[in-house]
């Protein structure tokens, strides 16, 4: 299984960015799969979380401008992020799980495979 996150960039307070987590070796419509951010000298936190349902869980800091969404053509799991703040600066990771099929919160626990991150960049 390969995750491979693209799309992070730096981008003016305001400003949008697309990220994007390739799969193979899985398939992104099976079980649950995650977003995750590590900012420096910050624990890694989770932003969003997206069952096979489809139901997405958020974290406060980033609801109502971020959104989970999965590409089953392309088997690829997004995150649209709108209204980007400096506090967003982070490396941001996308995460499968091979165990949990629903999303019933945003911890790290019980998430199989992990991509490398990409990075994020917010200037004011």
């Amino acid at each position: 299984v390969q995750l491979v996150e693209s799309g992070g960039g730096s981008v003016q307070a305001g400003g949008s960015l697309r990220l994007s987590c390739a799969a193979s070796g899985y398939t992104v419509s099976s079980t649950r799969m995650g977003w995750f951010r590590q900012a420096p000298g910050k624990e890694r936190e989770g932003v969003a979380c997206i069952g096979r349902d489809g139901i997405t869980m958020y974290s406060d800091s980033v609801k109502g401008r971020f959104t989970a969404s999965k590409d089953l053509d392309a088997n690829t799991l997004i995150l649209q992020m709108n209204d980007l703040k400096p506090e967003d600066t982070a490396i941001y990771y996308c995460a499968a799980s091979s165990v949990r099929w629903y999303c019933d919160s945003l911890s790290q626990n019980n998430y199989t495979f992990w991509g490398q991150g990409t990075q994020v960049t917010v200037s004011s």
